[in-house]
This record gives structure tokens, C-alpha cells and sequence, in this order.
């Protein structure tokens, strides 16, 4: 339920001034108009290591005065994607705050009160011209050549006049009355010094529109202030919009923050990462199965680095090694191998425990396994974990891999030419001493408390049976019991298949496999 300020509240949060707890206060602040891509995603990264490292607050704020593009549904999906990615909000929509509501539609009470603060204190005034003045205005100042800023056709109108202008309930917007032969410049902690020439560059802006809806750059510098924000983390795209933002709260008599203005993201062909370059929303990449953390160690990646060639880090280290000041100018190119790559060390990395639970849940949710939350299920995932943890690059990949194990092409390999060698060289008698053994009940089950023992066990006595060692035991029992010639460790293989009887969808079960082990045509050369 949307709370919007009143009157009262709005003249108190203005009086009550900017906040300040000693701390840095960073703040991230999405428009709801879209989903959070990975640009958006960097810059509240960027934003919570500095305040996680610094020990100061992290302040989520919806920036929804765009009515016509703005959705709840958009603020909701984003702020679930901060909230997977591990980005917790000090303050925000829902974690609460002093600052609040962190919803500029919610705030509208308090520009209306600082607009009118302006126009008494002489920095803005009310403009009466209509659209189609203004369109004149433009096209003019077009052919003859000129920057197309406001003329200030209002800018120093008679008071008179314009009070009987309001009295007659005329719309008009509220303009900012840009300073003369001024230059606004700032010590940009990634580019250092920037400075233009406002009177050059910058006519007389709006701040409330006719409808009394406050415009972009109003609303970020008044919140900005208010919220005591220290230090502004954005994406270059803004810079331009600084100066305005600057100009008005000098006129507020607010202290500007810091400013650190990060690179775009490119795509790999060196143009602005968009949808044509693959995914590009966090939520995409969650779908897709990768690790939070290993998006958190990709983004932070990009644009900034801890001085070595480390380039795997833990949450915990990016806090500990985190600086603006080694944020790089030059733009960042988004390398879809390069993540998949560092989400697969993050993979390799993980408690293998951590890791069957993940690989658990995607693959019950993709109804590929069954998990009746027996001893054999866990040690199951467990052995899944194991497999992932050398062959995946994120997790959904662990579909294909499960699948290739589970399944057994034994008929179509034995006739292949890559197993011609293997076959000719007495394949049928390691075979019948497999299946022997099975029907004898001599196989390990895959519930043994020490199943590598069993299997080295299990595999010795048919090396006794055939008078067989090395790889001429190996291959031919790799291929008896897996259908292939190549794969995962032949003793984890067939535990799995054994685990899988009765709770995954696709498995050929180790008894459907010995059926056709002893059923199996052998080239005659064999």
C-alpha cells in the first residue's frame, strides 16, 4: 500500500534537513520501467560494497515519476533480483527508513514545497508559456543556429502580472533560473575533474511540470539531499544531468555529494550491451542457473580490478578489496565465456553439500528427479554435486550431464569405429563376467558407506575372472556398464545409475543395462 506525504510531513522532512549518521550513505536508484539488466545491477553492486566496506547504509529508492512507464510489477522484479543477488537494503521501499517513503511518487508534497521554496527565494519562477510557444521557440532558435535552451520569455516577468496570472487558475510549469556567466565543474572520483559552462550550455530548466508532476533531475537532487546520500555510484549516462542536478542544490543551500560516474557496459562487438547481445537482465541469468555469486565476482570485474591477476573472489574478499578510486575510466566489454567461466570456479568451490541442494532444486523442479528425502536420495545429490562440480558452468547444465549418464548407448557405441579396438580385443568375456557378477549379487549397490572401496573391490574380481589389469579392465567395463567409451569416472557413473533406479525420470536402470549387455549383437570380428 503506496503512503503518499502530506503537507505536514513534507514541511517537516524539510526542516529536519538533510539526515546524517557519521556514516557514508550510498544509494541505488532503479526507474520501474523495465527489468534490472547488468548495468543497473553493477552500479547497486558498486553502491553496497562501498557501503558494506565503509560500515554505512545502502538505500534502495524507486525513481516512478515517470507515471506513463513506471510499474509495480517492474519495482517488484527488480527488488527481487537485488534480493537474490545478496544487495540488502538498509532503507528502502521495504526495508523502512528515516528518509521515507523511498518512492519518489510518494514524495510529491515535498518538490511542490521546495519548488515554492525557490520561487520565494528568487532561483525559480512560474513559466506561462504554452507548448506550441515553446515549439516556436525552438524551431527559431534552430534556424538561426542555436542551441534550442529556454529564451526566459518569463524569467523576470512583473510579479503583478504573474500573481494575476495564478489568481486566474492558468497552468503554468516552474522553472529554474540558471545563474549567468556561471561554471559548475566537479572532482569526479573516476574522471576526475568536469566543468561546463552553464550559461552556455543550460537555459532555464523546469522543475514542476503544468500538472505539478516534478521532473527527473528535481526530484534526485532533492532526494539526494534529504537523504544525506554522501557519495552518487552511477552509470556515465548521468553526468550530464549533474550540473542541473548541482545548480539545484546550491540553490537549496545543500552540500553536494561526491561523484563517481562508471563506464558503460559494452557488448563484445563494442556497442552498448543491449537484448541483441543475449541475455542482459539479472533475472535472465538466474533463470539461466548462475550463482549470485558468481554474478557479484563477474560485475565487479568489470570496470575494476585489486591491483593483481586474481580473478576469482568471495563476497567477502570484494568487500574487504573494494575502492572507487580503482574503478577504471575505459568502458567494460561484457565477455558471456568469460562469466560462465568464473560462475564454474564458483561451482568448484562449493560445499558439496550447498551444491546437491542447488542441483536438488532444479532438477525436482524440472521434474527430471524424484527426492522422497530418503538416505539413498541425499547420498544421490551428493553424487550429482560431484559430477557437476568437474563439468558444469552453471547449474541448469546439469540437466545434459545427468541425462548422458543415466542414459546407456551401448548398441550403437559397440558398432562404432571408435570401438572397434575395445571390442575386438575380448570385450564379450569381460562382459559375461559383468553380467555373472551381477546376477551373483556381487555389484555394489551405491549405498555403501564406502563405495569407492566396494567398487575397487568389485572391480579386482572381475579382473581376476578375466585375467585382466589396467586398461584392458577398464575400458571394456567402462563400456559394459555405461554404454560409451568416454565420461565421468566409471565408479561415480555407475553409483549414480544405481541411486537413480526408481527416482529419476530418465535412467536406464543398471538391470536394463545388464539386459542388454547379454543381449547385445557384437561386430563378428569380435
Amino acid at each position: 500500500r503506496r503512503l503518499a506525504l502530506s503537507p505536514r510531513q513534507a514541511a517537516a522532512l524539510v526542516a529536519a534537513g538533510p539526515v546524517s549518521d557519521g556514516g557514508p550513505r550510498v544509494r541505488f536508484a532503479p526507474s520501474p520501467t523495465g527489468t534490472l539488466h547488468v548495468g543497473g545491477a553493477r552500479t547497486a553492486l558498486f553502491n553496497w560494497l562501498l557501503a558494506r566496506q565503509q560500515d554505512g547504509k545502502f538505500i534502495v529508492r524507486v525513481e516512478d515519476t515517470d507515471t506513463a512507464r513506471s510499474t509495480r510489477a517492474s519495482e517488484d522484479s527488480m527488488l527481487a533480483d537485488l534480493k537474490w543477488l545478496g544487495l540488502d537494503a538498509d532503507e528502502g521501499p521495504h526495508a523502512g527508513g528515516e528518509c521515507g517513503p523511498y518512492r519518489q511518487s510518494e514524495r510529491g508534497e515535498l518538490y511542490t514545497k521546495l519548488a515554492t521554496q525557490l520561487i520565494a527565494s528568487g532561483a525559480a519562477y512560474p513559466c506561462f508559456c504554452t507548448e506550441e510557444e515553446l515549439e516556436a521557440k525552438r524551431q527559431l532558435a534552430e534556424a538561426k543556429g542555436e542551441d534550442p535552451k529556454y529564451d526566459g520569455t518569463w524569467r523576470g516577468a512583473d510579479p503583478v502580472l504573474v500573481a494575476s496570472k495564478i489568481a486566474a487558475g492558468e497552468t503554468y510549469t516552474v522553472r529554474f533560473k540558471v545563474p549567468p556567466a556561471t561554471f559548475f565543474e566537479i572532482d569526479d572520483v573516476v574522471r576526475g575533474r568536469v566543468g561546463w559552462d552553464v550559461g552556455a550550455t543550460v537555459g532555464d530548466f523546469i522543475l514542476l511540470r503544468s500538472t505539478g508532476v516534478p521532473v527527473y533531475n528535481f526530484c534526485v537532487a532533492v532526494d539526494d539531499a534529504l537523504m544525506g546520500v554522501t557519495t552518487v555510484v552511477r552509470a556515465e549516462e548521468h553526468l550530464t544531468n549533474t550540473v542541473r542536478q548541482g545548480l539545484i542544490l546550491q540553490a537549496l543551500g545543500y552540500a553536494l555529494p561526491r561523484y563517481a560516474h562508471l563506464s558503460l557496459v559494452l557488448g563484445e562487438d563494442r556497442s552498448k550491451l543491449s537484448k541483441r547481445h543475449g541475455a542482459t537482465s539479472v533475472d535472465q541469468f538466474r533463470r539461466e542457473g548462475f550463482l549470485p555469486v558468481g554474478m557479484i565476482n563477474y560485475l565487479t570485474t568489470l570496470g575494476w580490478n585489486d591491483g593483481t591477476d586474481k580473478e576469482i573472489f568471495t563476497v567477502e574478499e570484494l568487500v574487504d578489496l573494494f575502492s572507487l578510486e580503482r574503478i577504471t575510466k575505459s568502458p567494460a566489454v561484457f565477455d558471456m565465456t568469460k562469466l560462465r567461466w568464473v560462475n564454474a570456479q564458483h561451482i568448484r568451490i562449493m560445499p558439496r553439500p550447498e551444491l546437491a541442494a542447488l542441483l536438488r532444486g532444479y532438477l525436482v523442479q524440472e521434474s527430471l528427479v524424484v527426492d522422497d528425502g530418503s538416505a539413498a536420495a541425499r547420498a544421490f545429490f551428493l553424487q550429482v554435486a560431484e559430477l557437476a562440480a568437474e563439468r558444469v558452468e552453471v547449474v541448469n547444465d546439469i540437466a545434459q550431464v545427468v541425462e548422458q549418464v543415466l542414459s546407456y548407448e551401448l548398441a550403437s557405441t559397440v558398432v562404432s569405429a571408435d570401438a572397434s579396438a575395445v571390442v575386438s580385443d575380448g570385450f564379450g568375456e569381460v562382459a559375461a563376467a559383468v553380467t555373472a557378477s551381477y546376477e551373483a549379487g556381487q555389484m555394489p549397490t551405491g549405498v555403501e558407506e564406502d563405495f569407492a572401496g566396494a567398487w575397487k573391490a568389485w572391480t579386482k574380481v572381475i579382473g581376476d575372472a578375466t585375467g585382466r589389469k589396467g586398461k584392458k579392465l577398464f575400458m571394456p567395463i567402462r563400456l559394459a556398464l555405461t554404454g560409451s567409451l568416454a565420461g565421468p569416472d566409471v565408479g561415480a557413473t555407475v553409483q549414480l545409475v544405481l541411486l537413480a533406479d526408481g527416482r529419476a525420470s530418465k535412467v536406464v536402470t543398471m538391470a536394463e543395462r545388464m539386459a542388454q549387455l547379454k543381449a547385445v549383437k557384437l561386430p563378428a570380428s569380435a
